[in-house]
This record gives structure tokens, C-alpha cells and sequence, in this order.
């Protein structure tokens, strides 16, 4: 996966999106959606990583902290969160990490990814994208049994610079509200036609940072949220925009053209 011809600078916020080659499923299985998070997770780091050694590592973390709570201690050096199939995704104060760049939401799409990140080192970006898309390609072919040979994400992914308040609130929302099409898939041409299911579908939907933006712990070492929790206005404000952004459309599916609007 390479870079549009576009210098990623230190501090900037960036909305990233990738898809898979040919609109192809990127997430086949809960277990793919689980390996896709993990790994927005463990490569976001300057140092390398093998992905194996990781989970070896973190399920014996899990092993050890399980045998603590069972004893009834507790112990801050195994505040972790685990999946059914262990995926662990919290660093420990053992394992602190460099990172390339500060994951402030993300949301998974059945054959594409949106993330919303800051770039924290030169080049951080481009690296992170890079480790992500190889290692989660490694991944995907071998469980699926593909071909080892050829493309698997599209060969760039796209990055909108994102400049103002407006434009981050703005984002926030379409990340968000993406899973929308999953229920209602023609929502741009007849308006969304059952608000209430929607926003519904949306507060549970698991494969995205808006649980955890309006206080239900999902993955909540993803992401940073801490700044534009304030920008958003807080855990109710998060909530407050989505619904209106979904109230809104439901509203205008009458009105011709302006069902096409993002």
C-alpha cells in the first residue's frame, strides 16, 4: 500500500481511508474484524513487529492477570483487555511504545477502513499504513487461502488533510455514520427511512471508535479521545451530532437532490 504524492506533516490531523483491491471483502469473519483491530493497535509503533509474537506475548500476560483476579489480587501492571479469541489490545506499563502516529477514530467497513490520525513522527503515516496494509494482507491471504502473489488493498490509499474544527467535526460524524449504509444501503437517494433503527444500529455497532466516544467500553486502547471528546462537546455531544446527522437525512428524503449531500 503506497502514499498519494502528499507530505504528511507532524502534528496534522488526517482522514485515511483504504479499500480493498476490486471492492473485495476486506473483513470476511468477526475473527478478521478482531485481527483488523489488533493491528491498527500493534503496528502503530516505530519499532518492528511480528504479529505471532505478540499474541504469545499478551496471552501470557492474560494467563498471568486471570490467575491474579481469580486469587482475588489485582495488580495495575495487568490492566488489559481481552476478546474471546484474544485479542488483546492495551499496552502495559512494562511495554511502553513509540508511536508513529495518535489513532484518534477509526471505523471498519466490510471492503474498506476509515481512520482519523495525527501524525506523531516523520514519515509516521506512511509507515503505519505500510506495516498495517502488509501485515494484515499476510494475514487475510493465509487464512483465506489466497494467492500469495499480487495487490491486496488498492495500491493508495487516500488522506484528506484536515484543517479546521469543522472540517474534524464533520469527519467525526462520516466516519461514524459510515455502518448506516450496511442497513440502509440506498439512504443517498430515498433519505434514511427509519431514523431510530439506525441510530440504534450505530451505538452497537462494535467494528468502530463511537462506542467507546460515548462512554461504552469497547476498545478503548485504540484510540485518543480526549481532545476532541472536547471539541466534540463531550461524550453527549458525540451523541448529539450523530443522531441529528441521522434525524437530518431521514428528513430530507423528500427533497430531491439534497438526499445526495455527505
Amino acid at each position: 500500500m503506497s502514499q498519494r504524492k502528499q507530505k504528511f506533516l507532524n502534528g496534522e490531523i488526517y482522514h485515511i481511508a483504504a479499500r480493498r483491491i476490486g471492492d473485495e471483502l476486506l473483513f470476511k469473519d468477526i475473527n478478521d474484524y478482531y485481527r483488523g483491530i489488533f493491528s491498527i493497535f500493534e503496528f502503530n509503533t516505530i519499532e518492528p513487529i511480528l504479529i505471532r509474537n505478540r499474541r504469545k506475548l499478551r496471552r501470557k500476560i492474560y494467563l498471568v492477570n486471570k490467575e491474579e483476579v481469580g486469587r482475588g489480587l489485582t495488580s495495575a501492571n495487568f490492566s488489559v483487555s481481552i476478546s474471546d479469541n484474544l485479542t488483546v489490545i492495551q499496552s502495559t506499563p512494562q511495554n511502553p511504545r513509540d508511536l508513529l502516529v495518535e489513532i484518534l477514530g477509526f471505523c471498519f467497513m466490510p471492503n474498506h477502513i476509515h481512520l482519523l490520525v495525527r501524525q506523531l513522527k516523520d514519515g509516521g503515516i506512511s509507515k503505519f499504513m505500510q506495516k498495517f496494509g502488509s501485515g494484515y494482507a499476510v494475514y487475510f491471504k493465509g487464512k483465506h487461502n489466497l494467492q500469495k502473489k499480487g495487490y491486496f488493498f488498492q495500491n493508495k490509499f487516500n488522506s484528506v488533510h484536515i484543517e479546521t474544527e469543522d472540517q474534524l467535526r464533520n469527519v467525526f460524524v462520516y466516519i461514524h455514520t459510515n455502518p448506516a449504509a450496511l442497513i440502509e444501503s440506498n439512504w443517498k437517494e430515498k433519505g434514511i427511512t427509519n431514523p431510530k433503527k439506525v441510530i440504534k444500529f450505530l451505538e452497537e455497532y462494535k467494528w468502530s471508535s463511537y462506542q467507546d466516544y460515548i462512554g461504552k467500553k469497547n476498545f478503548p486502547s485504540v484510540t485518543k479521545r480526549e481532545w476532541l471528546l472536547e471539541i466534540m462537546g463531550s461524550a453527549q455531544g458525540c451523541k448529539k451530532s450523530i443522531d441529528e446527522w441521522v434525524k437530518y437525512k431521514g428528513e430530507i428524503r423528500e427533497f430531491g437532490d439534497l438526499a445526495l449531500e455527505n
